[in-house]
């Protein structure tokens, strides 16, 4: 953690009184590592209590960072403590009732927080945070409702929910995005004057606007999740940091919403998909095609896990969500020993089902390489040629990808070539375009031969 990533803070703080003996001093980078850490874990829980508490998602971030200015100049003196994510929550509780006290509006919301925490020194409670129970959970849903709020652009629900609730910094965020700090920087602020413009409240929505604002919440979600699976550009094709972010995302929500099988649907999603990870990529990092991947090499843990989640999903669906049937395809894959035990009619019924339950091009086009490794590749091409003329797929190089290799299995390898070549020229993964072009010159050796 850097001091330019935080705003300077006007005192030490003084911190809740100790519920056990500290560690002892640390050197400062190992304190440093450990408040990183820490704070990854506990820095939404902390700022989703303080909004409640000051009202304001902006002064609430602020007021927790100097909790963690706070712990940068104290832990590697006087050692990390002995809980120190209530170390943290208390610190940044003492600086709301400072700021409280400073503005008098504020004055009931100052009895409050301070009979929160004198309840709970005297009852030796050593979480404060503890202390809150539900609320807590309550508070940190109403921040991850917030975070990924319509009235915000994409791009800036991604980074708010990535600084606020996965406690990235904001060159963590740049980093992963392959974009600039101060891009980062200003998408966050932004997004917080829009919030504040718009009043968007600080809840959970209800009834019919809660299965909107959870389709916003898990949209973010997998976009981050996906962007760390299969980059959309760069020199590497996996990001696995942004995948187990998006993972952990997805477990604290089920946490919070384990009556939700979208939510659940995800995280299996998730949890299959990447047990692949290890066998997506060959020795130098080239990618490797799932029916070409070493299956000794899929995480089972993850796989257990994964079908766990869309168990529990399937079972909650009525009928099953977009995430749910998505998770569903994913286990179809795991659950096959070798590629030739690949239940493709399954996956093809599924693909249906998806199709009609969320239409897109894009799950069309994933439907013919269904369809095509179903039923055969003319199967596959008869749909994918319909997806030719649409206008959202003109830039997607997949479109020409998976045709070129419905092409190359019909033997016309000619019109593949030419196929692969498109996608080549249209990815913007250094590691996915020289997979195209390699396949193009199979392809060209292959029309070569055949003449």
């Amino acid at each position: 953690m850097t001091a330019s990533d935080t705003p300077a803070a006007d005192r030490p703080a003084s911190g809740p009184p100790a519920s056990g003996p500290p560690a002892p001093p640390a050197d400062r980078s190992a304190a440093d590592r450990a408040v990183d850490a820490i704070w990854r874990i506990e820095s939404a829980r902390i700022t989703a209590a303080l909004t409640r508490l000051v009202g304001d998602f902006g002064t609430a971030e602020e007021l927790a960072q100097d909790a963690l200015v706070a712990a940068l100049e104290q832990w590697p003196e006087a050692g990390v403590p002995a809980n120190p994510g209530a170390w943290l929550t208390a610190t940044a509780k003492h600086r709301a009732i400072d700021l409280i006290r400073r503005e008098r509006s504020y004055a009931r919301k100052l009895a409050q927080v301070g009979q929160e925490l004198e309840t709970g020194q005297q009852t030796g409670t050593e979480d404060p945070a503890a202390a809150l129970g539900e609320a807590i959970e309550d508070d940190l849903l109403r921040l991850v409702f917030t975070a990924c709020h319509p009235v915000l652009s994409t791009e800036a629900r991604t980074a708010l929910t990535l600084r606020v609730i996965g406690g990235l910094r904001t060159d963590e965020i740049a980093r992963a995005f392959l974009t600039s700090e101060a891009t980062v920087a200003q998408r966050i602020v932004r997004a917080k004057r829009t919030l504040a413009r718009a009043e968007v409240p600080y809840e959970v929505p209800e009834g019919a606007e809660l299965a909107v604002r959870l389709a916003s919440v898990l949209e973010v979600i997998y976009l981050v999740f996906n962007e760390g699976y299969a980059a959309t550009a760069g020199d590497d094709w996996m990001r696995p940091a942004l995948c187990e972010e998006a993972m952990r995302l997805g477990r604290v929500l089920a946490g919070l919403m384990g009556d939700s099988a979208e939510v659940h649907g995800l995280v299996g999603l998730m949890e299959l998909q990447a047990s692949r990870s290890a066998a997506r990529t060959g020795p130098d990092g080239a990618p490797v095609l799932l029916l070409d991947q070493d299956r000794r090499r899929w995480d089972q843990l993850l796989i257990h896990r994964g079908l766990a989640a869309l168990d529990r999903a399937w079972g909650l669906a009525t009928p099953p969500g977009p995430y749910t049937l998505q998770a569903a395809i994913a286990a179809c894959h795991a659950r096959a020993r070798t590629p030739e035990d690949t239940d493709w009619v399954r996956i093809s019924a599924l693909y249906t089902a998806l199709a009609e339950r969320a239409p897109s091009p894009v799950v069309e086009l994933n439907r013919a390489v269904a369809l095509g490794m179903a039923f055969g590749p003319a199967t596959g091409l008869e749909l994918a040629d319909r997806l030719v003329g649409e206008p959202s797929l003109q830039g997607y190089h997949l479109l020409p990808g998976v045709r070129g290799d419905l092409l190359a299995r019909l033997g016309r390898h000619a019109e593949a070539v030419a196929e692969f070549e498109r996608a080549a020229a249209l990815t913007r993964n250094a590691r996915e375009r020289a997979v195209l072009l390699e396949r193009a010159a199979a392809s060209a050796r292959e029309a070569t031969d055949g003449k």
